[in-house]
């Protein structure tokens, strides 16, 4: 099905060895016809080197226009910190209580949020977040006294983005059913957070290259020099 005829339409829609602009790219990825609201992404290549330290990039974003897509948020906080975590918009607030459900399996969330007093409690389940790219960090943002604020920009349509071993950084921008302008804006955002996140210690050619994707449709090379 990935690989049939409404796949095809798209790929012939373009010349694959061509770069485009970011709303060249949207207009394309906007032939596909599937019968469902497709994701679309921007997938980087970094001229890092993952494996030391000080070159690897990650930041966190909010998209001008959101994600989309309802994001569940998980928090966990001290019994003071409930109400101002529920009222926010939390879907999910506790303690020892998720620890628990989250080592018998439950994952039903898509971004958690700490208090700084909650790391060596939630330290138990850091082997299962970790490696799914949940557990809550300072960098990201995720370790903070401030849970309302948190959980509203989540909700608002903040993602994260780090950089995987292979030097890439795959970040969502939408939905396909979008406007151009939507997307457009919400790329742009992303693209300028990356350039800005930038290590000192990068030498050379920062993005090697850049592409626009949607859930079932080829990739989409995008000009650099049109990004901005």
């Amino acid at each position: 099905m990935f690989r049939g005829k409404k796949y095809k339409k798209v790929v012939e829609a373009y010349d694959r060895t061509k770069t485009y602009g970011v709303d060249e790219a949207i207009q394309i990825l906007k032939k596909s016809e599937v019968k469902f609201d497709q994701t679309v992404e921007l997938h980087f290549n970094l001229g890092v080197d993952p494996k030391h330290s000080d070159q690897v990039v990650r930041g966190t974003v909010v998209l001008p226009h959101g994600t989309g897509r309802k994001v569940r948020v998980l928090v966990f906080c001290k019994d003071n910190n409930f109400q101002v975590a529920k009222d926010a918009g939390a879907d999910y607030v506790g303690g020892d209580d998720l620890v628990q459900k989250i080592l018998g399996g439950w994952l039903d969330f898509d971004s958690v949020i700490a208090t700084p007093d909650m790391m060596p409690v939630i330290s138990k389940v850091a082997k299962v977040l970790g490696p799914r790219g949940l557990m809550p960090s300072p960098k990201a943002g995720t370790v903070t006294i401030n849970v309302a604020q948190t959980v509203k920009e989540l909700k608002a349509g903040k993602i994260q983005y780090r950089v995987d071993k292979g030097a890439n950084v795959h970040a969502p921008v939408g939905k396909l059913s979008f406007t151009v302008e939507q997307l457009a804006e919400n790329a742009k955002v992303v693209i300028d957070s990356v350039m800005k996140a930038k290590p000192q210690t990068s030498k050379g050619t920062f993005i090697k290259s850049l592409s626009m994707t949607a859930t079932m449709t080829p990739s989409v090379k995008l000009d650099l020099g049109m990004t901005r």
